[in-house]
């Protein structure tokens, strides 16, 4: 059994900003808001809206690159993954949204040696082609990716998992993780629940939060 792993959440978590939002304002809002206002509302799910959304982009691929590059991601991310890593931990990306534009913005900063659990993507007919695995242990109906499964299986392979979020999809592996992490959105369902976690809004601050315990050296 390995010692420790990190699991993070992509968008809202190690990001400022969902891709999904960047798109729909540079690309297509009406429709964008449009497929917002079913989702809300309980007409399609997450999943279906994700999935219409990056379908429908209507835009070359280099165009599409060029807005995975306006993804913010947090400023300390690569250092924070960096030092999990010298301190013996793993690190994975756990998402909802698809790996397409989650590995193009990893290789872009440089950023290595972390596993991405995602919806599988590819680029076909002017958009993003996401598809959820049926297949998979951890498929969802409703998100494409169930995350609260996949923190319960990579519990069974390390000692100790932490996990940090920022919104509802994360409420299960929250629940299911050791330590949780949680941005004001999940902190704030978190609280209702009574489930212990850490608030915040930047990754130095869950970097001085664990080297304060221990788990990271100063």
């Amino acid at each position: 059994m390995k010692d420790w792993l990190f699991i993070s959440d992509f968008d809202g978590t190690l990001t400022h900003k969902d891709f999904y939002k960047i798109v729909i304002e540079k690309f297509q809002p009406q429709l964008g808001r449009e497929l917002e206002r079913q989702w809300r509302s309980g007409e399609i799910t997450v999943y279906e809206f994700l999935q219409r959304v990056f379908a429908s982009l209507d835009r070359s691929e280099q165009e599409i690159f060029e807005a995975i590059l306006m993804i913010p991601i947090d400023r300390d991310a690569k250092e924070f993954i960096q030092r999990v890593k010298t301190a013996g931990g793993d690190f994975l990306i756990l998402s909802a949204g698809t790996a397409y534009y989650i590995e193009r913005l990893l290789k872009h900063l440089g950023i290595e040696g972390v596993t991405v659990i995602a919806n599988p993507g590819v680029y076909r007919d002017r958009g993003i082609q996401m598809q959820a695995e049926q297949t998979s242990p951890y498929y969802s109906e409703v998100y494409g990716i169930d995350k609260g499964r996949v923190v319960s299986a990579y519990k069974a392979c390390y000692r100790r998992v932490y996990f940090a979020g920022d919104s509802e999809p994360d409420t299960q592996a929250a629940m299911n993780a050791d330590v949780v992490f949680a941005k004001p959105g999940l902190a704030r369902i978190l609280q209702e629940k009574g489930r212990a976690h850490t608030p915040f809004t930047e990754f130095n601050q869950v970097l001085a939060h664990l080297v304060e315990q221990g788990v990271i050296a100063p």
